[in-house]
Parts: structure tokens; C-alpha cells; sequence
């Protein structure tokens, strides 16, 4: 079962979280859109029994009122539950369920902006005047060309485009960085804040136990609206020709961030984890902040190389130091999922290799320092899955092209497979987007029923985790290992220590621990996986794409 691991307050250290795209996970009314009873209906496959996969928290990507545009990142209504997925009883029903399970609810929370449809820009944009004028970002024109008005500056939007969009009703202009659809809101109008801040303490009254925040470090922009610095390299995206300092990251960010965190400290016990927009790591570093962190996305951009991987260990190691905790992922709901990206950097196709792959990955994920974020699907080692370009579904990826280059984000939204057969047991109607080809084997029954599959690796190697104090909270240090396919590295916790060893090759390469007493703890290419046997002194053949826990005799004898 997972587990309350709340008597310190610090959770979320040990926790494992889960992030569920609520519209892919579980169908209960066969209208082919995942829902909010059909999360309930699984969440013993996350928590509860023994065969459980064996995670802390659930968090869920947005589930409010939405057009539906940016896949439900454009929010109509900040309060409510969205029609398509449930009732507010059913959400309340929902935190219920999984506070009886031990697991956390996390929610998405979507700050820098609404959707146009939101009551509060539909009262801002019929004038100057109106009582919430001023909770969008407006300006007025630069001046006129050919008798169109000119933006107040050259802030692009993320999704191609100017940033700013005129409206008759007022004769100004108002900003977005996203779709049109979505204007940013405007955090330095104190009512707007205030009414912000009083939706999330709406939230946590609710049981919700923390927050994920979208583009997060977005959410102020330069008072003086000032053009951002021209960036002097090819690039085929306008977005990455400026320098955006004056669109984001301004300096007196931190302050309001603090006033977020200190409305979530309100609740005891409560955390959260910003999304860092278009930033880089030094930044993520510098924003967490005690039980409140950042997303850095270095790993979801690295090869599977241990020299690449390696590095950006080393750097977010340096970057965060001892005193600042991380958050590990390697898939999300924007990015192409792990298991394909690794294996477009392998050269390989094949389902068995694919397996592989995801097992060494998911050891990667589960024994870094810091808290791991799985999608769902991880589990299962799904792949992207193609669409044609006729039935994309992702907004901006419907006008890619060569001057707008955009990885289409349906490819790694695909439903959850729970069962072999039409529907694959998410839906019984039409699914919103296509299946996995490969669905009548990997899912969620064939792999509970399979002892090697990539699902059991998961569940065994959660296992393992829960049950080593050195691979929740410990320390980490990296090892040398004497081979360039080989990544090893040492997490401690008083005198329990943890060695962990990814041979990243296809080929066999050789591991020398450290100095020692060592039992295997944990291979993926055992098929019980966890099974302990000694180590034995010297090297160690490590078969290809292989990777093993090794405990030192205290750890194991407990």
C-alpha cells in the first residue's frame, strides 16, 4: 500500500507521484473521454492492495471548465469541474478514495492565464472601465500602419505569432503568450491576485494536497511592457530569436511566488511543484524553495548515453547542492515519452529492446535524489503513437510547418490500456485520440499477468525504494566506473548504501563496485527482479541495457 508518509511533513521527499492526463486515463461513460469516475474505478492499479503499483500521490493534469483548445490549459472557470469529466462530487469523491488509499491529490493549477471564455476577461474586454479592467494584460497600441493598430512591443507568443491580439471593444490590445484564446492575467492587479489566491485556498479547503503550477515563473511581465532583446542565431521558431527577459522571470517574481507558498502553507502538510517555462537550470535551483519544487526538464532532452545523462546529473547536482530537493521525470504530457525518444537514440524498433530500455529507465527515475514523477503509461513502457496530420488534435501542431517547427503533442497522449481488445478497456465507445498499436499486449492485464513484464519491474523496483531509506532521501554521489556505457552512483543514508548501475550499451560491459560487502538487491533482467544474491568481490558482467541495485551488508541484512 502506499503510504502516509506525513509525520515529519515532508512527504513529498520519499513520495512517488503519478501524473494522470485525465482525459487518457479511464473512460466510465463510453463517450471515449477519459473521466473522473473512471480514475476512481483504477485507482487500485496505483494504490491500495498489494499488487498495487505502489505510488504516493496522483496529479492531475487540468480538469476544469474548458473550450478545450490547449487541452484544457485554457480554463474557463478555475473553481468548478469540468462537465466532460464529472461533477464536483465526483472530484470530492475521488480525494476521498485516494486519502483511503494513502495516496496525495494533486491538482494542476493554471495561473498565468484563462481562457477567453472565463466570466472575468469577458467582463475586462467590454471596456476601460469595468471592475475587472484591469486583470488582463492591456495596452494601447504603438501606433498605426496602414491603418491597423501596432502591438505595444515584439513579445511573440510561444504558439507562433505576435503575443498580442486587438480588441475593438476596448482599442487595445491584450497579451498572450499562448493561443489567443488564452490572455495572460494581470498578477500586478491586486484584486486579481486576491482572487487568484482565494480559488486555490477554495481548492485546499477541498483536501487537495498540492499543486502543480503551470509555466509558473511566467506569471509577471516587465511594468514597462519593453520589447525583448533581438537573440543573433538561426532558428527556424521566431520564439527562440529574443532573449524573453522582460516576458518572464522578471526579478520581483520571487515575492509573489512566496505569497502563493505562504497561502499553501496555510494547510499543514501541503506541497508543490512549479513547471519552469522556457528556462534553464540555475533558475530551477534558485525557485525551489523547502517543500515547494521546480521542474528542470535536462533529462527529458539528454540521449541514452551515460556520458550525456551523466552531465546533467553532475550539473543538476551542482545546481541544486545538498540542501535543495529536485524532481526527477523523464515523460510528461508535452514531451515525446521516454521509451521512444530512447530508442530512436539506439537505432532500434523492436518490442523487446523497447522493454529493456523502460526497465533501465525506470531505475533511472525511481533512484535519482529527488522526487520522481511517472506518466501514466510509464509503467507499461508505452510508446508514442502516430497521427495523421488530419486528425491532430494538439493546436499549435496543426499549423507546423518548416517556419513553425512543433512536435505534436497528441503522439504522447494516448488512452491507457487496462485490457486486450476493442477499446483496450478505457473506453467502450470511440477513443478521443488512436490506441497503441501494440495495446493487445502491453496493458495493464497482460503485464500484471506476465512476471517480467515492464509493469511488475515497476512495481517490484517501488518496492525496493520504499523499503531503502538511502534511495528515498539520501545523499548522492557519483561513481566512477571505468566504461563510458556505464552510470553508477552511490545514495546514503546513515550506514545504509545503495549503489545503482545502468549499462546504457546494447553489449555487456563490466561493473567494479565500491570497496566492500555487496548483495544484489534489485536487476532488471532477473525476472522476480528484487531477488538478493551476492555480489561477490570484482567486477561484475552487466548484460546489455541491464541495470541493478546493490545493497551493502547492513542495508541487506534488514
Amino acid at each position: 500500500m502506499a503510504r502516509q508518509a506525513t509525520v515529519d511533513g515532508e512527504w513529498w521527499r520519499a513520495a512517488v507521484a503519478y501524473q494522470i492526463y485525465p482525459r487518457s486515463f479511464a473512460d466510465s461513460n463510453g463517450d471515449g473521454v477519459g473521466d473522473l469516475p473512471g480514475i476512481i474505478d483504477h485507482l487500485d492499479h496505483l494504490a491500495g492492495r498489494p499488487d498495487s503499483l505502489g505510488v504516493d500521490a496522483i496529479w492531475l493534469s487540468p480538469i476544469y471548465p474548458s473550450p478545450g483548445l490547449d487541452g484544457g490549459y485554457d480554463v474557463a472557470d478555475h473553481a468548478g469541474v469540468d462537465p466532460l469529466f464529472g461533477t464536483m462530487a465526483d472530484f470530492d469523491r475521488l480525494v476521498g478514495e485516494a486519502h483511503r488509499r494513502g495516496l496525495k491529490v494533486l491538482l494542476d493549477l493554471v495561473l498565468n492565464h484563462t481562457s477567453d471564455r472565463h466570466a472575468w476577461f469577458q467582463e475586462s474586454r467590454r471596456s476601460r472601465d469595468n471592475p475587472r479592467a484591469d486583470w488582463y494584460v492591456w495596452h494601447d497600441p504603438a501606433g498605426w500602419s496602414r491603418r491597423r493598430p501596432v502591438p505595444p512591443n515584439n513579445w511573440l507568443s510561444f504558439f507562433g505569432g505576435s503575443a498580442w491580439e486587438w480588441e475593438p471593444a476596448r482599442g487595445q490590445f491584450y497579451l498572450h503568450t499562448f493561443l489567443p484564446q488564452q490572455p495572460d492575467v494581470n498578477w500586478r492587479e491586486p484584486a486579481a491576485a486576491e482572487a487568484q489566491l482565494a480559488m486555490v485556498r477554495g481548492w485546499l479547503a477541498r483536501g487537495v494536497d498540492g499543486f502543480r503550477l503551470d509555466v509558473f515563473n511566467a506569471l509577471l511581465k516587465d511594468p514597462e511592457l519593453r520589447s525583448n532583446p533581438r537573440r543573433w542565431q538561426l532558428s527556424r521558431r521566431p520564439w527562440d530569436r529574443q532573449w524573453h527577459v522582460y516576458d518572464k522571470d522578471r526579478p520581483d517574481f520571487p515575492a509573489l511566488i512566496a505569497r502563493f507558498r505562504a497561502v499553501v502553507d496555510e494547510a499543514p502538510g501541503r506541497m508543490s511543484v512549479g513547471e519552469l517555462f522556457a528556462g534553464d537550470l540555475s533558475q530551477a535551483a534558485a525557485y525551489t524553495n523547502g517543500h515547494h519544487l521546480v521542474f528542470d526538464f535536462g533529462l527529458l532532452e539528454r540521449p541514452w548515453s551515460a556520458e550525456a545523462i551523466g552531465r546533467e546529473i553532475d550539473r543538476r547536482e551542482a545546481a541544486f547542492g545538498p540542501d535543495r530537493w529536485p524532481a526527477v521525470v523523464l515523460s510528461n504530457h508535452d514531451r515525446s515519452r521516454h521509451v521512444s525518444r530512447f530508442l530512436r537514440d539506439l537505432g532500434r524498433d523492436d518490442e523487446a529492446t523497447a522493454d529493456r530500455v523502460a526497465r533501465a529507465a525506470a531505475v533511472l527515475l525511481l533512484t535519482l535524489r529527488g522526487t520522481p514523477f511517472l506518466y501514466y503509461g510509464e509503467e507499461l513502457g508505452l510508446p508514442d503513437i502516430r497521427v495523421a496530420r488530419v486528425a491532430i488534435m494538439d493546436p499549435p501542431a496543426r499549423r507546423a510547418g518548416f517556419f513553425f517547427p512543433w512536435w505534436n503533442r497528441d503522439q504522447c497522449r494516448s488512452p491507457m490500456p487496462w485490457a486486450a481488445g476493442p477499446g483496450a478497456g478505457f473506453t467502450n465507445g470511440r477513443p478521443w485520440l488512436p490506441l497503441s498499436p501494440d495495446h493487445d499486449r502491453r496493458n495493464v492485464a497482460s503485464e500484471a499477468a506476465d512476471p517480467g513484464s515492464v509493469q511488475n519491474a515497476y512495481r517490484r523496483l517501488l518496492a525496493v525504494r520504499r523499503g531503502s531509506a538511502a534511495l528515498e532521501r539520501g545523499s548522492f554521489t557519483r561513481l566512477a566506473t571505468g566504461s563510458r556505457d556505464v552510470l553508477a552512483y552511490e545514495r546514503r543514508s546513515g550506514a545504509e548504501r545503495a549503489v545503482v548501475a545502468i549499462n546504457f550499451a546494447l553489449e555487456p560491459r563490466d561493473l567494479t563496485p565500491p570497496a566492500g560487502s555487496w548483495s544484489v538487491r534489485y536487476s532488471t533482467n532477473e525476472p522476480d527482479g528484487a531477488a538478493v544474491a551476492p555480489f561477490g568481490p570484482g567486477s561484475r558482467r552487466l548484460a546489455g541495457l541491464e541495470a541493478v541495485i546493490l545493497a551493502n551488508a547492513e542495508s541487506a541484512s534488514r
